[in-house]
This record gives structure tokens, sequence and C-alpha cells, in this order.
């Protein structure tokens, strides 16, 4: 994939499509790592906020009751 850097405002940077956007999971805000390596390579990162414990078994009741049908068929 090719992209420009074009002028947004008083800044420059490049525009990613929502299709992009998707494949890559990110959201309008989301914030990233910037990392640049030795010959010009640029890596961007999602910081993708880590959930305790007690958020991910919160969590995984809500799936599994949500689900519960299909998870009886598959068993």
């Amino acid at each position: 994939m090719t992209k420009t850097i074009a002028r947004i405002g008083n800044s420059q940077g490049i525009i990613l499509d929502a299709a992009f956007l998707d494949l890559a999971r990110l959201r309008l805000g989301d914030q990233l790592s910037v990392t640049l390596h030795e010959g010009g390579a640029i890596v961007l990162t999602p910081i993708r906020p880590a959930i305790d414990a007690k958020e991910a078994a919160t969590a995984a009741k809500r799936l599994i009751r949500r689900n519960s049908k299909l998870f009886k068929r598959l068993s």
C-alpha cells in the first residue's frame, strides 16, 4: 500500500482509509506507539490496555451467558 504525505490543517500526515483501520482493529482516538528504525522504517503499534482478572472473568461470564445455546450445540 502506498500513501502520500498530505497537508492536514497546519500539519502533515497520512490518511488511513476505513478498510485499513478496520483490518488493523483501530478506531478514532486509539493510541499508537510510533517507532523509527534504521533506514527510516516507521512502525505503528496499537497500545491496547490490559484488563485485570476480575474484568476478564466478568467479560467471559457475559460472553458465555450471551452464547449459551451455541456452546451447548458445540459440546
